[in-house]
């Protein structure tokens, strides 16, 4: 379980790193945040991996006691299926515990967290999100900045700047050999000033281009997003979530629960899956049975989508975890019964005419 789970981890942990790598490098994000950013979505990613690396685990280790006939000579001694579950349900309400820990109350705390990030990453301004040697666009205003060098202190190389006057809508071009940031503290306004440059404005194919060469110049910088807004679902605290009435709270508090149910029901299905022939080797049932597990996870999953949509009642998400609880304890309880009644099944025997000719 711990070999599966670590692997899944890196490889989960890696594909997000990589596309918080590619916001960083287009200045959408603070390169220093981003091992924060990926500590913070440890639990909400060990919360999904854990049942599955639990199942997988079962899988693989019940799997070779029976190719090594190991589990056939348990059976001989008086092991029963029933009296392997029992043993197997140690393990799992212990994965329990610790899913249900990271899903009531460490995940919401490191979504919070995450999502303060995020929000004061919006809320920098186009100058603390400038890469050098790199022509970057300002979402809210459309200014295109560029600059060559990002001094330790704040201060900038050469500046290129290129916008729409407002009134006129005419292209503005301004260019500074420096540049550096001033604050009015009174106001919280943020300016972005510039020296020894020029400013052109005009439009493209015309004449009428108005040159301006200045000393020192001023332009007010925006910050890209003044709400800062904490209020996500997934970050909202447990006990938040309890006796509220949204549809999207109700969802949210369901599906925290339902993990650590997931991974007792997971280890229900693995029992007997896990039983194979020596002849047809150790991984004759694993894409029969992950395929069973993702059919559960993609059920429960969209049940949960509906429900926070309000379009049906919380109850739902736990006939899911019934639905297939009752299905593994058939196959417990009756799997012997069931490969009878399957070997009965008289198949047709289709006799292919060149065989007859003499």
């Amino acid at each position: 379980m711990f070999a599966v789970s670590a692997v899944l981890l890196v490889i989960i942990m890696s594909g997000r790193f990589v596309k918080y790598l590619s916001r960083a490098a287009a200045g959408e994000l603070d390169p220093s945040v981003l091992f924060s950013i990926m500590a913070y979505r440890l639990p909400g990613f060990l919360e999904l991996i854990l049942p599955l690396g639990l199942f997988l685990g079962f899988l693989l280790g019940y799997g070779r006691l029976y190719l090594e006939s190991e589990m056939t000579v348990l059976e001989a001694t008086g092991m029963s299926q029933k009296r392997l579950v029992s043993y197997s349900m140690g393990p799992a309400i212990f994965v329990a515990v610790i899913v249900g820990s990271l899903s009531l109350f460490v995940s919401p705390y490191g979504a919070s967290e995450t999502n303060k990030i995020f929000d004061d990453q919006e809320g920098r301004s186009e100058l603390e999100s400038l890469v050098p040697g790199r022509f970057q666009k300002n979402k809210n205003t459309g200014r295109v900045t560029y600059t060559d060098e990002v001094k330790d202190d704040g201060t900038l190389g050469l500046v290129f700047m290129a916008d729409r006057n407002h009134s006129t809508q005419r292209l503005q071009i301004t260019v500074a050999e420096t540049g550096s940031t001033l604050i009015d503290q009174d106001k919280g306004q943020r300016f972005l000033v510039l020296e020894e440059g020029y400013r052109y404005e005009g439009e493209p194919g015309q004449s009428d281009y108005v040159e301006v060469e200045f000393k020192r110049y001023g332009s007010e910088v925006e910050r890209r997003n003044q709400e800062i807004r904490y209020d996500k679902v997934e970050a909202l605290p447990t006990a938040m979530l309890w006796g509220s009435e949204e549809p999207s709270h109700q969802a949210q508090l369901n599906w925290r629960l339902s993990l650590p149910v997931l991974a007792l029901v997971v280890t229900l299905l693995a029992v007997p899956l896990s039983r194979v022939n020596p002849r047809q080797g150790r991984f004759a049932r694993l894409v029969p049975s992950i395929l069973i597990y993702l059919t559960y996870i993609t059920i429960l999953s969209n049940t949960t989508s509906n429900v926070s949509e309000g379009e049906t009642s919380p109850l739902t998400i736990w006939i899911v975890h019934f639905v297939f609880a009752a299905f593994a304890l058939n196959m417990i309880l009756f799997g012997r019964f069931w490969s009878r009644v399957y070997n009965q099944i008289p198949m047709p025997s289709i006799r292919l005419p060149w065989k007859g000719a003499k």
